[in-house]
């Protein structure tokens, strides 16, 4: 992309801020172009953003129901999945996997339950409830 082809769109995902870009320059260099925003950049962020948030409000239902743990809530609330939670956490992906199930989670040790409240930056009390919604 060529320096004076850089969108200039002001997308409101970017809060007034401007993103750094390469771009190809007059003499055929690259160089530093910053970028207030791409309307398509700026649709895929709010498509992303409103299936997280469909997913935080399914896994919120699956809790209420009995079928999930309030891990799973947090856990899309805090925009993870199985795998970002793992490298967060330290736990192996079928460890949090196992964690889900409510009945797992109910015996979970004080010590593994700090480890989720210290990734979500949470108390215990908050972990283990959710909120009304």
């Amino acid at each position: 992309m060529k320096t004076e082809q850089v969108p200039q769109d002001h997308s409101p995902s970017y809060s007034g801020h401007k993103k750094l870009l390469y771009a190809v320059d007059e003499s055929g260099h690259y160089t530093e172009v910053t970028s207030s925003g791409w309307e398509v950049e700026n649709f895929a962020t709010q498509m992303a953003v409103e299936d997280l948030h469909q997913q935080c409000l399914e896994a919120h239902a699956q809790v209420k129901a009995g079928l999930s743990s309030p891990l799973a809530y947090h856990m899309y609330k805090h925009r993870l999945d199985v795998t970002s939670l793992a490298q967060a956490s330290g736990f192996f992906k079928w460890q949090i996997r196992r964690h889900l199930k409510p009945a797992v989670f109910r015996r979970l040790k004080p010590r593994k339950l700090n480890i989720y409240c210290a990734v979500f930056s949470i108390s215990v009390a908050q972990l283990t409830n959710i909120p009304e919604l």
